[in-house]
């Protein structure tokens, strides 16, 4: 998953437009969903993912298997939220919140309307910020953003640490599927016992060979005379697009009006 995403950052069809130009896209819409209320958060999620799966054209099942990543990740954080206690004392107090509830000894344990309404606010604004962060991941390459992160003022050694952090992500994740597809095929995961001893085995092999491609890397580096700064090439052939700024423009523009709007409805009610 992790190599096709990077893959796409190089193959999708807004690969031409200008990286700075996406970027303060992404970053001016997950400003508005900071702030903004679950409605014009839904209607950012669809207006990004538009831009995603049918500008660039990235493939619409691998978008969708990103977000329901992240919605898992919501739904193991949703019982914390709904599901409250109180002293069976104090059950007067919760009586207008509780959908349905069971007495545990001496507490009451319920499902929380104003839970299920704090989750669902959740939901809505991690899906669009996700979606504005995965714009930005599936259309700029990484490079690109750490040359756009140096042009602000960004220090050298951060981007530098950011491109090995970034690098050796992709070490881990190739290495960790070779060990496990060979231990795989040798039966190491047929019961308990032997998945524990070959996740262990796994483990320990992974460190090693990290640490010994690490060690090649500097070699590397050092034979080659590094002198503390990366040095990635990229060859500049973009241009801005009038069509998309009035649009980003525009579209930004609606959203705010349509949050203003729904504002201003509920304060009257």
């Amino acid at each position: 998953m992790n190599i096709q995403i990077d893959t796409l950052a190089y193959t999708n069809r807004l690969r031409w437009l200008a990286p700075e130009q996406k970027l303060l896209f992404a970053i001016a819409l997950l400003i508005i969903t900071a702030f903004t209320h679950p409605l014009v958060q839904i209607l950012i999620a669809v207006w990004i993912s538009t831009w995603t799966v049918i500008y660039a054209r990235i493939p619409a099942k691998t978008y969708l298997k990103l977000v329901y990543i992240a919605t898992f990740f919501w739904l193991t954080s949703l019982p914390a939220l709904v599901i409250n206690g109180i002293d069976i004392a104090h059950l007067h107090l919760v009586q207008h919140d509780s959908v349905t509830g069971l007495t545990v000894g001496s507490y009451y344990v319920y499902i929380s309307i104003h839970g299920i309404e704090q989750g669902l606010t959740i939901l809505t604004r991690a899906i669009a910020s996700l979606c504005c962060l995965y714009f930005i991941i599936l259309t700029i390459p990484f490079t690109e953003l750490l040359q756009i992160l140096r042009r602000v003022g960004l220090p050298v050694l951060l981007t530098d640490l950011l491109l090995l952090m970034y690098r050796f992500i992709f070490v881990l994740l190739n290495t960790a599927a070779e060990l496990w597809i060979a231990q795989q095929a040798r039966g190491g995961y047929r019961t308990f016992n032997t998945a524990m001893k070959s996740l262990a085995l796994l483990i320990s092999q992974l460190l090693k060979r990290t640490l010994e491609n690490y060690r090649q890397v500097s070699l590397s580096l050092a034979s080659r005379g590094f002198n503390g700064e990366f040095q990635v090439w990229h060859p500049h052939r973009y241009h801005l697009s009038k069509r998309y700024a009035i649009e980003s423009i525009i579209g930004c523009a609606v959203l705010i009006a349509v949050d203003w709007y729904n504002a201003a409805i509920f304060t009257r009610i």
